[in-house]
């Protein structure tokens, strides 16, 4: 199988990992939450996770792969003043201001 497309998420924050098992068909998350996100990935994508907190979605047919990798975001999308969360590689997260102190 020769993966033409890739799709690549960063996880941002502290102590959120990312791991795949069984030949890239599972995908474990640690987001933070009181249990671990277990993802099936569909049959014509593959998982890989670099240094535990890039995940790199591969595979030849472009619509599932792109979609696989947005079911992935959506587990913890980035929230909008620390940036924590899961995110494409190339996207840039504006950050709100919060409150201003007197």
């Amino acid at each position: 199988m020769e993966a033409k497309n890739f799709h690549f998420l960063k996880i941002v924050g502290v102590e959120y990992k990312a791991r795949a098992e069984t030949d890239g068909c599972l995908l474990f998350l640690k987001l933070g939450y009181s249990h671990e996100v277990e993802l099936t990935v569909p049959p014509a994508v593959r998982v890989f996770c670099f240094k535990n907190n890039i995940v790199c979605c591969t595979g030849i047919d472009k619509q599932r792969v792109h979609q696989f990798a947005a079911s992935v975001r959506s587990c913890k999308p980035p929230e909008g003043y620390k940036g924590k969360g899961i995110i494409y590689i190339d996207e840039v997260i504006k950050k709100k201001q919060g409150k201003k102190s007197k």
